[in-house]
């Protein structure tokens, strides 16, 4: 049995937690005799599907806000100590677990540096683990990216502890080693694997739409705002467009999703003003977004990975208001694609109910589908662990195949 850990930052929204369990997945569909322990402090982690194989270990949440200063989310604690708990758990994790191969996503020692004492440990008592970085296409703006890796010695860590880098994204969108200046000894680490591609979803889209009570002639428009937790702008501002439906608008209808990270509060209010709109329907959540997305005509949504990738597999039409704060990733993310043609971006303070739905009016109108985008993310990955644990596998296999009698030993037995 082949051990994989798996490190999830988690301290903004369901990004990072929703990749990281498709990643894990896929690893195990494709990878015989592998076991996966997930390190996460995601407050929803217990609402996705986890497949056979895979556990975790819920770690206490943390959030970074708009400021990006990181809090703790629900213990009454201070910060210092929620990280050394957590710090404590990983190192825990790490000692019991005796991973083969750690994959660790965006931040080489995690969340306040909380992964120094694993990655130690592992450095000088398992120095065959190998320590991989997942990093997706964008972090941030290339000026305040290349000051953090610069302030935190990423790089000199990198080469020293690092075998791979592998980057989810593709370099027609963001040439990740030469917007961040990568030094030439680390980027013949970097390998780019292109977006992830999700699947179609659990729903057909034809159930989808009898759910929904779509006649054909009907227009579905998706509004997601990721988690939510900065999501009530997005949503409030396409309510508030309702009333620029007219009569040649009033074939579109809308399912918003406020996402389960929405302070109750704004959810309640939002309810209320949808509540005046027979064409539309809210929800909270759900763990099969990608049915939705697939069944929609159009998608308005932040631009947040998973959903950006959501919307290139499924080929749909969007309008993506991005997140701006406390990083910029989402918008240099939208407008890259949005160059390319990929979708539609709207810069947030650009946003009014007129302006988004005049955009979205046009992309239904003239719809102008995603292609020529890199979608091969996961197979990539997968056979960049695979070749890692080449050597466990076919210890593995060697194993298992001797452990079988062969037909002279059978017939000893007899």
């Amino acid at each position: 049995m082949m051990r994989l850990m798996v490190y999830s930052h988690d301290a903004f929204g369901l990004g990072n937690i929703r990749r990281m369990l498709t990643i894990c997945e896929h690893l195990l569909s494709e990878i015989p005799q592998l076991s996966i322990l997930l390190l996460s402090g995601s407050p929803m982690l217990q609402g996705f599907r986890l497949p056979l194989g895979l556990d975790y270990i819920k770690l206490p949440c943390l959030n970074r806000g708009n400021t990006g200063e990181v809090a703790v989310k629900y213990l009454g604690m201070d910060v210092d100590k929620t990280v050394k708990l957590r710090s404590e758990l990983i190192l825990s994790a790490a000692v019991n677990f005796q991973p083969d191969l750690f994959l660790i996503d965006k931040k080489p020692l995690g969340i306040k540096n909380e992964l120094t004492a694993a990655v130690n440990y592992l450095d000088n008592n398992l120095p065959e683990t190998k320590l991989v970085l997942l990093l997706r296409d964008i972090l941030n703006t290339p000026e305040k990216t290349i000051a953090e890796w610069q302030k935190n010695s990423y790089n000199q860590l990198i080469d020293k502890l690092y075998v791979l880098l592998l980057i989810v994204g593709s370099r027609q969108v963001f040439d990740f080693i030469k917007e961040y200046k990568i030094p030439e000894n680390i980027a013949e680490k970097v390998y780019f694997c292109g977006y992830i591609r999700r699947h179609q979803g659990y729903k057909a889209s034809e159930v989808v739409r009898q759910e929904l009570d779509l006649n054909g002639k009907e227009k579905l428009v998706l509004v997601t705002p990721g988690g939510g937790e900065d999501g009530y702008q997005l949503v409030s501002t396409y309510l508030q467009g309702q009333e620029f439906l007219d009569d040649n608008q009033c074939h579109i209808k809308s399912l918003v999703f406020c996402g389960p990270e929405m302070p109750k509060e704004q959810k309640q209010e939002l309810q209320q003003i949808a509540a005046k709109y027979p064409q539309v329907q809210i929800r909270e959540f759900s763990n099969d977004l990608m049915s939705y997305i697939s069944a929609a005509d159009a998608v308005v949504s932040m631009g947040g990975y998973n959903t950006v990738c959501e919307i290139l597999s499924a080929a749909k039409p969007a309008v993506i208001v991005p997140r701006i704060k406390p990083s910029q990733e989402q918008l240099v993310r939208s407008q890259r694609m949005d160059d390319l043609g990929l979708l539609r971006s709207i810069h947030p303070e650009n946003l009014t109910p007129q302006v988004l739905m005049t955009e979205l009016f046009k992309v239904l109108e003239n719809p102008s589908y995603p292609k020529n985008i890199d979608l091969e993310g996961l197979p990539r990955i997968t056979r960049h662990i695979r070749n890692l644990l080449a050597d466990k596998i076919t210890a593995t296999q060697l194993k298992f195949f001797y452990s079988k009698p062969n037909q002279s030993q059978q017939l000893l037995a007899i």
